[in-house]
């Protein structure tokens, strides 16, 4: 199966910069075997003035069944309390898009 890459943005609040970014260089253990566990790999979130920009490679089979098992996982859903209100969501969401998706325009590997 090939890889899937993924790119997603975000807005952080400015107020909540230091401290995001502060977490993230020491992500809890359990939120990145949840992650790990999910057949995601290569994941970086970069920031650009107030915009996240995620990407990530899924090298699963299932990719809908492998997020909702890192959505299952107690100790991500309280990762997410901690960051979700330091996030702002850009305006192009759709549908329950928190992170909002965003198309590949090109690719060299």
């Amino acid at each position: 199966m090939p890889i899937k890459r993924i790119a997603s943005v975000i807005g952080v609040k400015p107020a909540d910069i230091v401290e995001y970014e502060r977490i993230h260089a020491d992500v809890w253990p359990d939120v990145l075997a949840a992650i790990k566990k999910a057949n995601v790999q290569n994941y970086s979130i970069f920031r650009h003035g107030n915009l996240l920009f995620s990407y990530m490679e899924y090298t699963g089979n299932n990719y809908e069944a492998d997020m909702a098992s890192i959505a299952a996982d107690l100790v991500t859903q309280e990762w997410w309390k901690v960051t979700a209100p330091m996030q702002e969501q850009v305006a192009e969401v759709i549908g329950d898009e928190w992170w909002h998706v965003i198309p590949e325009a090109f690719h060299l590997d």
